[in-house]
């Protein structure tokens, strides 16, 4: 292997090394970690909930489970204020956005390597 191919790799390398100690280190964001000034009445939890619902695609979702977006907020007039308040704590503690795990992060790198070696 020529010296300048071998310093590209190594550099290479060393900056895949350098991206994958940042990911490990990096912290997730969930939808729990964004300030509120205080928690919302449950007349208030009930209609954001409702909002939710009234979305395109939590409608297509509901369908692929055999459930109707005006069933679902029928069934939700039927929770108590607790259930709803539960149900809305639920929904913003999930993570924003999706989550990549280190370890699926560290295939998709080791992936890209490997192609890029072979090419």
């Amino acid at each position: 292997m020529s010296e300048p191919v071998r310093n590209r790799l190594v550099e290479f390398v060393a900056l895949m090394l350098l991206v994958l100690a940042a990911a490990a280190i990096m912290p997730r964001a969930n939808a729990a970690m964004i300030a509120t000034d205080a928690a919302l009445p449950a007349t208030a939890e009930r209609e954001h909930l409702k909002a939710l619902l009234a979305r395109p695609e939590v409608g297509a979702a509901l369908q692929k489970m055999g459930l109707s977006a005006p069933d679902a907020a029928a069934r939700m007039d039927a929770m108590t204020d607790a259930e709803v308040a539960q149900l809305a704590g639920r929904i913003d503690a999930l993570p924003a956005g999706g989550a990549l795990s280190n370890q699926e992060l560290g295939l998709i790198i080791l992936v890209v390597i490997l192609v890029l070696l072979l090419i």
